[in-house]
């Protein structure tokens, strides 16, 4: 029988920047590639909300083609990235921990053929990419 691969991951950063300014860079998709280094290029297809689709090409890769499957106002979007039989997710979490701190959670689950190898690759770079978006929302983004 043959048993399908599966592999989770999270990561999170603890910022002073607030919700709202975490949230209002969050929606700003064609500004991702501001601070997330590995995009080369990203367009979104609609509103940021659940059922849009968008397509990014990360550096030296092909384009990818994902959906928002989820988006809930300052609590936390899902985009899901299917390539055939492999199927990736990615939870974006904004978690208030109090009134001058906020935790920024990145949580992937990837799953089908390859999912134990690509699934790390995916979320090789979320450290940084976490780091370069809390140090942008503590700039105070608008």
């Amino acid at each position: 029988m043959n048993r399908e691969e599966a592999w989770q991951g999270q990561y999170a950063i603890e910022t002073s920047a607030t919700v709202d300014v975490i949230w209002s860079i969050f929606r700003d998709v064609a500004g991702w590639k501001t601070w997330n280094a590995g995009i080369e290029h990203i367009d979104i297809e609609g509103p940021f909300s659940a059922g849009t689709w968008f397509t990014m090409k990360p550096a030296g890769e092909d384009t990818l083609r994902s959906q928002l499957i989820a988006v809930r106002e300052n609590e936390c979007f899902v985009d899901e990235t299917r390539l055939g039989s492999l199927v990736v997710t990615v939870t974006h979490r904004i978690e208030r921990l109090g009134p001058t701190r906020t935790r920024i959670v990145y949580a992937v689950d990837a799953s089908g053929p390859q999912a134990s190898e690509i699934g790390p690759a995916v979320a090789s770079d979320f450290p940084d990419v976490l780091a370069s978006l809390a140090k942008l929302a503590e700039g105070g983004h608008k």
